[in-house]
């Protein structure tokens, strides 16, 4: 089978369509025939071997990519989740060496494995699992309840734009980052208040919110930049391990799809969070599955690449400035 790989760590053009072997489905477990995978900030990392550590023992090619859609070809024993050969699916992965996205065929377990939302393609499915899940985990960690207020920052993204939409639904108020060409993008995908982006956008947050916001979610990586926007023992999570040092009695936490744990410094006591953790539960990537079908979720596709191209998408990722997802197919 193909897949879009890397033998060394490097620029975009380091990325190549390279062989593997087909790998057969085990007990509880599904194969999926790829259509389309997503690409991610995570991806580039993984690429340009800022995550060189975490690949150190396996040997390459090493296989980016935490989404993909396509149909199931091969369904193991034992798989009790109603998923069948036939059936167009989405996942998200969690990638080791070769097992990563980019690849025309991947083996998950089913428990990994939903129904692409109805009425969806391959294309625009992929664009939800990773980045969906990881939304879910900021809300759930944050902890705010209806009537409270969240900020968002990084709101016009794929992970920014999904936490918005989760908030509205669950009755918060959200107020939202975003530059003056995405500010009505923003507003539609549902933000109260969208104050305009950059490293001083906290006080532009307390300036609408004086007391500061009850919750925020920093997809931006802005880190202490945007901590006073946050109200005395009010709540901030990050997507990049940042975990302040607990000033003001702010509970911080971190969004990470590898996981976080620091390393004790400063007697820092860190919160662990996995959105592996979150890999394998079915409910919540259904439910999600759910929240598309019902409106509350939208997806946004970019634009498709085919896998010798890969180097292209990764290459208009890494300038800045994409709105919606950009997508490898096979």
């Amino acid at each position: 089978m193909r897949a879009v790989g890397l033998m060394v760590h490097g620029g975009p053009e380091v990325l190549q369509v390279v062989d593997l072997p087909e790998t057969e489905a085990g007990p509880g477990q599904v194969r999926i025939r790829v259509q389309a995978a997503c690409v991610n900030p995570t991806d580039l990392m993984a690429r340009n071997g800022a995550r060189a550590d975490q690949q150190r023992l396996d040997p390459p090619p090493y296989i980016p990519g935490m989404d993909v859609a396509g149909i199931v070809d091969q369904v193991g024993a034992g798989v009790t989740t109603g998923v069948k050969a036939g059936d167009l699916v989405m996942a998200m992965v969690v990638p080791k060496a070769s097992h990563g996205g980019y690849r025309s065929q991947i083996v998950l377990q089913a428990r990994a494995v939903v129904a692409a939302p109805a009425g969806t393609t391959a294309i625009a499915a992929c664009t939800l699992p990773m980045n969906g899940l990881t939304a879910r985990m900021s809300l759930d960690l944050l902890g705010l309840h209806a009537g409270q207020t969240l900020a968002v920052t990084g709101a016009a993204g794929a992970y920014g734009g999904y936490v918005i939409q989760l908030a509205k639904a669950a009755g918060l108020r959200v107020i939202a980052d975003a530059a003056e060409t995405d500010e009505a993008l923003v507003r539609s995908l549902g933000a109260d208040i969208v104050v305009r982006r950059g490293n001083d956008v906290a006080a532009r947050i307390r300036a609408e919110v004086p007391d500061g916001v009850d919750g925020l979610a920093d997809g931006a990586v802005l880190n202490e930049r945007v901590i006073a926007a946050v109200r005395d023992g009010g709540a901030f999570t990050s997507v990049r391990g940042f975990t302040g040092d607990g000033q003001r009695g702010i509970r911080f936490t971190t969004t990470s799809v590898r996981g976080f744990t620091g390393d004790g410094q400063r007697g820092i006591r860190f919160t662990t969070t996995f959105v592996r953790g979150y890999d394998c539960e079915y409910e919540k990537l259904d439910q999600l599955r759910a929240q598309v079908e019902a409106g509350i979720l939208t997806l946004r596709v970019a634009a498709a690449y085919p896998p010798e191209r890969a180097w292209e998408a990764h290459q208009r990722l890494e300038a800045g400035g994409t709105r919606g997802r950009l997508v490898i197919t096979f």
